[in-house]
């Protein structure tokens, strides 16, 4: 099989490995660059574990192909801090008990953080409907909810 070398930028810096042109984007995002908080939960698509942001927009990782990937921006949870502080969603999580095993918690991060980029004023039965797919087995979306909408209202 022939190899492919692509070259993506993630969180502003630029990768490039020699990968099989099958290799999923998120195995080129922990094995190549190295950034291990996008997590592999089922390779099937089913719980967003792996949902990092393509061109600002959310995909599963595990559904894309690094080659797809090439001359693309990818924006992964460690992106989201700016000089060393938190992003105010990962801050709320923390503070709303949004998380319990961490697992998901990346993936849910990325996933609501567009969804009140594209909707500010998402009601939450938007914000729901924008974080179907990414799935939580701990907490019960209680704190995930009550994260989101923290971070809701302190933008208004």
């Amino acid at each position: 099989m022939k190899e492919a070398k692509p070259k993506i930028k993630i969180n502003g810096k630029d990768y490039s490995a020699t990968v099989e042109p099958r290799q999923l984007l998120v195995h080129f995002i922990r094995d190549s660059a190295g950034l291990t908080g996008t997590h592999i939960g089922c390779d099937t698509s089913n719980c967003g574990a792996c949902t990092v942001l393509l061109d600002g927009k959310p995909v599963k990782s595990c559904t894309v192909l690094s080659v797809q990937a090439d001359g693309h921006e990818i924006t992964t949870i460690e992106g989201l801090s700016k000089d060393g502080s938190m992003d105010p969603m990962q801050k709320a999580f923390i503070e709303d008990n949004g998380l319990q095993c961490g697992f998901c918690t990346p993936g849910m991060i990325m996933e609501a953080n567009y969804v009140l980029k594209k909707n500010p004023h998402a009601t939450e039965a938007e914000i729901r409907k924008g974080l179907d797919g990414n799935l939580c087995r701990c907490t019960g979306y209680v704190g995930i909810l009550k994260a989101i909408r923290s971070v809701q209202e302190k933008k208004k």
